[in-house]
């Protein structure tokens, strides 16, 4: 039979009226414990004044991003997130059949304007200037005709034995017949004098547009290959197999670089005594030893601060974005570990 609660635990009992307690009966060993805990208070503040004021950040590469030269969809993808690769390798391809009937008809139009310019500085066909003469030959026929039947009815007007409208509608007639001859003739000059340098000047100006245009739409087709710019890793695909991204949208995000770098918050009290190239240590998340950095990059003017970054007082000030290089030997390290970084001298 198991004991009871009562039997099982001590009875407490209430101390008696007048009994003094371990305090009072051990005065020394209270004094002992009040002087023991103020030691230690003094202790941590001594060590939290001698702690040098330090930066946090996180380790980061440089990203580049290939974005979506048109909207097409996406037919192949042939790498993975993570994956290393090395320049000029092939990421994924976006279908080509809209684009590529594009450069056709560039290319078509850039031909065809290859050939109005060759033709204007071959100049007019002899067979084109002799039909021109013949054009002319033929107003001349019709003017000398119009003007030999304005010539008989004329008289028979003055001595109204015809219509005044019908006289006049000769006049007129043998007038356009005139006219007529002076624009064959005006057309025939033109083709026996030849091509202006003007009109080659603007031929030659049209096959240069043409051709700029079949380039950018050349550029355009081979980008539908989408390879990488500089050897990296893949950090990011947003889009997967047979969707359509808008174009601009990114379409493969990539880390590049030989090592990461420290991007850190330096606090406003240290930003005065900082500038670009100065050699800082770099403490990363789950090792004590440091790297060897080099400012690369510090910020004039203050920029919201993570909440990671804001240490004690910190919270309250201004601090300032810095990018610090890493050497080869951080090289292996992944991006977005925690990192520290000292700086000289205890927090004030």
């Amino acid at each position: 039979m198991k004991p009871s609660m009562k039997t099982a635990l001590p009875a407490m009992r209430a101390p008696r009226a007048g009994a003094r307690s371990n305090d009072q009966e051990n005065p020394m060993t209270a004094s002992g414990t009040r002087l023991l805990l103020l030691a230690l208070a003094l202790a941590l503040l001594s060590g939290c004044r001698d702690a040098p004021p330090q930066a946090l950040g996180t380790l980061e590469f440089d990203r580049v991003t290939l974005p979506a030269p048109v909207a097409e969809r996406i037919v192949t993808i042939d790498v993975r997130e993570g994956q290393y690769v090395e320049a000029g390798a092939k990421l994924l391809t976006l279908e080509r059949t809209r684009t590529g009937a594009q450069t056709q008809a560039a290319l078509a139009e850039v031909q065809r304007q290859r050939e109005v310019l060759a033709e204007l500085r071959a100049g007019p066909r002899n067979e084109d200037i002799a039909q021109a003469r013949a054009n002319l030959n033929a107003a001349q026929a019709q003017a000398r005709d119009a003007s030999a039947y304005y010539a008989r009815l004329q008289p028979l007007g003055t001595r109204q034995l015809v219509a005044a409208a019908e006289v006049d509608r000769a006049r007129a007639a043998a007038g356009n017949a005139q006219a007529q001859v002076h624009a064959a003739q005006a057309a025939l000059d033109e083709l026996e004098h030849g091509t202006r340098a003007e009109q080659i000047a603007q031929g030659e100006a049209a096959l240069q547009a043409a051709q700029a245009r079949a380039a950018a739409e050349q550029a355009t087709l081979q980008k539908l290959d989408v390879v990488a710019p500089r050897a990296g890793r893949i950090d990011s695909i947003p889009y997967k197999l047979g969707d359509q991204a808008p174009v601009g949208s990114p379409l493969v995000v990539m880390l590049v670089g030989d090592a990461p770098y420290a991007r850190v918050y330096v606090p406003e009290q240290q930003r005065a005594g900082l500038t670009v190239g100065d050699a800082l240590d770099v403490y990363v998340a789950g090792g004590d030893k440091p790297y060897a950095g080099k400012v690369r990059m510090l910020r004039s003017e203050p920029g919201f601060t993570p909440y990671y970054a804001l240490i004690g007082d910190d919270a309250a000030r201004l601090s300032y974005l810095a990018e610090i290089s890493l050497g080869d030997d951080a090289a292996r390290l992944p991006a977005g570990l925690p990192v520290r970084v000292e700086f000289a001298g205890p927090a004030k």
